[in-house]
């Protein structure tokens, strides 16, 4: 339990938090397909990390996931950052991302949970995290802000931002309460955002409670289907491994589908079981090279390349798709070959997210 306290007059007469759990989960969003119109709605980037609350109470820091994992074992350059602030009581909401190079690297940011103390250290160093801010759950003063609205919210955030000397390592999330605005970020992000947040300017922070809503763009492409694997215990297609080709005519493995209930999995495993041609994929082939790949996730049966499936998809990192993909539909009238990484677009590089988040 972090103990956060507030002997100042000026607070008087408002709601002062005494004790925050560490374990308090995050406000979180659920899906909608479209953004939300109308006023008092303010709108942010979904970024593409690991959701986290960071609590500080004077020395002691405490930085958790969504699902209450601590994580400051995995990222002590991040607790080391915040316990170097001016600022010795706050709860700030956020993400942890790990910019390298022109992008967001999720891999990167995976990496980070490994058991050795060593490795963590050695990447805290080579690929540092950074924390994205974008709510503020308790003051400078140990003001309790969950049941403020986030226009409150978000102004104390912004005078926190503001107190700060150095910055380095952190982020302050823009916003906009422009549905025009967020709208544009979505179709011209390329990919670089994971999507946008519509938050309630008169809303409370629900802790725990699916209380925002959240907007993906969503876009679609034909991949060649270079492998399936069967299905947990079972002699029946479980889902397919997608592939794209790079301009040197190599596949590469960029994600999977399993969203086929109406197919009649017995007629397709018959079919895929016919096509099966080794390697598959010629190029980066699933499970590998990869630390977090298992014992499963290596195996899967090579398909020679000649089905072309199209898929719905939300997010790309790594030239990978972030998610699993919908199936939409099979595409008997494209060619393989055609199938390359240029249906993707490219993702706009932090100098240009950061111009079009700064358009409001």
């Amino acid at each position: 339990m972090v103990q956060l306290q507030s002997n100042n007059p000026e607070t008087s007469g408002r709601a002062v938090l005494d004790q925050l759990s560490i374990d308090t989960p995050p406000m979180e969003a659920r899906a909608a397909d479209v953004l939300p119109g109308g006023p008092g709605w303010q709108f942010e980037p979904k970024w593409d990390g690991f959701r986290c609350l960071a609590h500080r109470s004077g020395g002691e820091i405490d930085l958790r996931a969504k699902s209450g994992k601590p994580l400051a074992r995995y990222f002590p350059e991040v607790a080391a950052l915040l316990r170097s602030l001016s600022s010795d009581r706050f709860v700030l909401d956020g993400e942890l991302v790990v910019p390298v190079g022109e992008e967001l690297s999720f891999d990167a940011l995976q990496m980070r949970l490994h058991p050795a103390e060593s490795r963590v250290r050695k990447l805290s160093v080579e690929t540092p995290a950074e924390f994205i801010l974008f709510d503020m759950l308790v003051d400078m003063k140990g003001v309790a802000l969950t049941s403020e609205p986030l226009l409150t919210r978000r102004a104390a955030l912004e005078i926190f931002w503001n107190h700060l000397q150095d910055k380095t390592g952190l982020r302050l999330s823009p916003f906009t309460r422009s549905r025009d605005e967020a709208r544009n970020w979505l179709d011209h992000a390329g990919g670089a955002l994971d999507g946008v947040v519509a938050k309630r300017l008169d809303g409370a922070y629900l802790a725990g409670e699916r209380a925002m809503l959240k907007v993906k763009h969503l876009q679609t492409a034909d991949c060649v289907v270079g492998g399936f694997r069967y299905a947990q215990g079972k002699r029946e297609v479980g889902s397919l491994l997608l592939g794209l080709y790079d301009d040197a005519g190599l596949l590469h493995h960029v994600g999977f589908t399993s969203g086929f209930a109406d197919f009649d999995r017995a007629v397709l495993t018959r079919q895929l079981e016919s096509m099966i041609q080794p390697p598959g994929f010629t190029g980066r082939a699933p499970g590998g090279p990869s630390r977090w790949s298992t014992e499963r996730s290596g195996e899967f049966q090579p398909l020679r390349p000649s089905l072309v499936a199209e898929v719905r998809y939300d997010h790309v990192t790594g030239n990978r798709f972030r998610h699993g993909t919908k199936f939409m539909r099979w595409r008997p009238d494209k060619a393989p070959v055609q199938c390359r990484f240029d249906q993707l677009g490219k993702p706009l590089s932090p100098g240009e997210l950061a111009v079009l988040l700064t358009k409001v």
